[in-house]
């Protein structure tokens, strides 16, 4: 008689309110490459990035564009607003929290201002990636559509 082990699977809800759209589809070769690692990307509609699972922030660089963090089962995951933001060394974004913090699921971590990062000509598609794809089993994407931040899930994680 063979023992069945139920995998965990992790739910990534939207880290921005907008559209979601396939990775491949980011501006930036390095994300729609996936050389960062697999996952989703949002468009969004409001300046705001909320935790997509309960986590620790592992990483808030000084520019504030992206944030690492790692989920309760290990899973290291990086969002990053917009294609080339780095160059605007922190103009238009705001740290909500530091390198080191536990957050909730829909907790902000950073605000964004659309307008002026879209007028310095930048691309706001947010990728969502998982970076130790490792411990990826099996990975759902919602493929496109509307969603709100913190609400509506985005990858569905069957860890390996």
């Amino acid at each position: 008689m063979g023992l069945f082990f139920r995998k965990t699977k992790v739910k990534l809800m939207a880290p921005v309110t907008g559209m979601v759209i396939p990775l491949e589809q980011v501006p930036d070769q390095a994300f729609a490459q996936k050389m960062l690692g697999d996952g989703v990307a949002v468009r969004p509609e409001k300046g705001e990035l909320v935790a997509p699972c309960d986590g620790k922030i592992t990483y808030v660089p000084d520019t504030a564009h992206a944030i690492a963090l790692t989920e309760e089962h290990g899973l290291e995951i990086l969002l990053h607003v917009g294609v080339n933001t780095v160059e605007q060394q922190g103009k238009g974004f705001r740290a909500l929290v530091k390198t080191g913090d536990m957050v909730k699921m829909g907790q902000p971590l950073l605000a964004f201002d659309q307008e002026c990062l879209e007028k310095a000509g930048c691309d706001l598609a947010t990728p969502m990636v998982i970076t130790n794809g490792d411990k990826v089993g099996k990975m759902e994407k919602v493929p496109s559509g509307p969603v709100q931040a913190g609400h509506d899930p985005v990858l569905i994680i069957t860890l390996s």
